[in-house]
């Protein structure tokens, strides 16, 4: 069983070639045992190489409303007045800690996303 660093684009290429033909693999197999340190180097790669940013705010709750099926008026109880929440949705209002905390412990929405610098 070959198995190699994943420090290239060619390493890269190679390992996801390798995880496409043992996409199939049984848990617990050598072939799956395979596939999941592949897998693995690949996801380290790939969070070194292509990291994804974090949304910002606004963004993320409006797509926890869109997940959810929300409507403004859902925010009120974190947001306060049905002005309030169009005017934090409309980038014409910023989110207090208060707000934000809300919709973390509600909504789910991880914290780290509220404590990011906005441009």
């Amino acid at each position: 069983m070959e198995i190699r660093a994943v420090r290239t684009e060619e390493d890269y290429e190679w390992a996801l070639a390798e995880i496409d033909q043992l996409m199939d693999a049984v848990f617990g197999t050598p072939e799956g045992d395979r596939l999941d340190v592949l897998a693995t180097l690949v996801d380290a790669y790939e969070q070194k190489h292509f990291p994804i940013e974090d949304p910002d705010p606004v963004e993320a709750i409006k797509f926890r409303m869109e997940e959810e099926g929300l409507t403004p008026k859902d925010l009120v109880p974190y947001i306060g007045q049905r002005s309030h929440v169009y005017e934090v949705l409309n980038r014409k209002r910023a989110l207090s800690m208060r707000m934000a905390q809300k919709l973390h412990h509600n909504l789910k929405i991880p914290a780290r996303i509220f404590l990011q610098e906005t441009a």
